[in-house]
């Protein structure tokens, strides 16, 4: 196994986890439920930690990358830059998640405000997930490029 291999077995996690933790938070934010709140709040911690294992494998699978023909440095530069912001705010976003539950637990009062902090930059996530998705998927899948997405000889 590669770091190629790697960076593609861990980097759906976080996005799919993000994914997965906002609807059970919007589940138990409608049904009023601490319990389903408090999954959801773990999901993302948990989504937070494997955002750390996507991030590091990268680097490695951009070595490998960079040896086959045809593939362009722009598009993993592009990647590369919207991965970084997608890691510090999915690193920002399982602390605010994690200091939520505890306060959650502690049936503190300003629990409420957290789980809608937590699910306002939850939903931002998901968007800049996407991107990160469709921006590494681009570095390889040619059929999903945009079309006016034009790679010159110098981008090899």
């Amino acid at each position: 196994m590669n770091g190629a291999h790697l960076h593609l077995i861990t980097n759906h996690l976080p996005i799919v986890g993000i994914i997965i933790g906002t609807l059970v938070l919007i589940v138990g934010l409608l049904l009023k439920k601490d319990q389903i709140k408090q999954t959801g709040l773990g999901i993302n911690v948990f989504s937070a930690i494997t955002s750390i294992f996507a991030f590091l494998s990268g680097e490695k699978a951009e070595d490998v990358v960079e040896e086959i023909k045809g593939i362009s440095e722009t598009l993993i530069h592009t990647h590369e830059e919207v991965a970084e912001l997608f890691f510090t705010l999915s690193l920002i976003l399982g602390a605010l998640s994690l200091i939520t539950l505890y306060l959650s637990v502690k049936v503190n009062k300003y629990a409420k405000f957290g789980y809608f902090i937590v699910l306002a930059l939850s939903l931002v996530l998901i968007v800049i997930g996407k991107q990160v998705g469709t921006s590494g998927g681009e570095i390889r899948h040619t059929e999903i490029r945009a079309e006016n997405t034009v790679i010159s000889e110098e981008d090899h």
